[in-house]
């Protein structure tokens, strides 16, 4: 799948607001990539754009060389607040395989395999809309999960959840990693970005600032706002 290379993308809203204003970059890096900015920033929309699921107004994004519809089906996408159907949470992940075309005779190990690996076994009959917030979450990575990407893309993946869920969430991440899927996420909690990233783009007012290993930049930004908004000051 990789390198993602993201040339010269812009993408504004049908009210004429700039969203993403002439963003580039290319990542061809393993472990955890993470988009860090303050809310409202562009990160989630540039994770669109990379996904597909927002087509770019200038500029391109390809991903290893695969056509638009191939690289969709190498990838896996949990938003903020995942949309769960009103069925269990074991047939939420067979919907998922269903639509993705799995067959229904591999199925079954599929689902047992996602729901041990995210520890949600003891609730995999029970109605999702019923899980707490945090295992929601989890619930819509493994959902995720289950489909074998390639690439894993998180929009704010543990935002109002609570330390244990936190954890629990970062532990999915972790081991996704370790399994050899690219992942790819978007946070503003700084402390976060710290515990996981590999490598860090900061996004300020829909413009990327800067893209550094993340030793190298929590050491010391080069931008001054990057280093303002890890400093704890307020930042557009």
């Amino acid at each position: 799948m990789l390198p993602l290379v993201v040339r010269d993308v812009c993408f504004t809203a049908a009210t004429g607001r700039h969203i993403v204003d002439n963003v580039s970059f290319t990542i061809n890096s393993s472990g955890c990539t993470v988009l860090l900015g303050p809310n409202g920033a562009g990160k989630t929309s540039v994770l669109k754009l990379c996904h597909g699921l927002l087509t770019p107004t200038a500029g391109a994004v390809n991903w290893g060389g695969w056509t638009d519809a191939e690289a969709r089906r190498r990838q896996a996408m949990v938003f903020q607040k995942s949309v769960l159907l009103r069925r269990s949470a074991q047939a939420n992940i067979e919907h998922a395989l269903s639509v993705r075309g799995v067959p229904a005779s591999h199925r079954k190990s599929r689902i047992d395999h996602a729901l041990d690996w995210a520890g949600l076994t003891a609730v995999a009959s029970v109605p999702a809309r019923k899980l707490s917030g945090g295992e929601q979450q989890i619930l819509s990575i493994a959902r995720a999960w289950a489909l074998k990407p390639e690439v894993l893309l998180l929009d704010e993946p543990t935002a109002n959840l609570d330390p244990q869920a936190t954890r629990r969430v970062e532990a999915l991440i972790r081991s996704v990693e370790g399994a050899g899927c690219k992942v790819i996420l978007t946070t503003h909690d700084i402390a976060q970005a710290r515990r996981l990233a590999a490598d860090v783009l900061v996004f300020s007012q829909g413009s990327l600032l800067e893209y550094a290993p993340a030793p190298r930049f929590f050491s010391g930004p080069s931008h001054p706002v990057a280093a303002s908004f890890i400093n704890g000051e307020l930042v557009d």
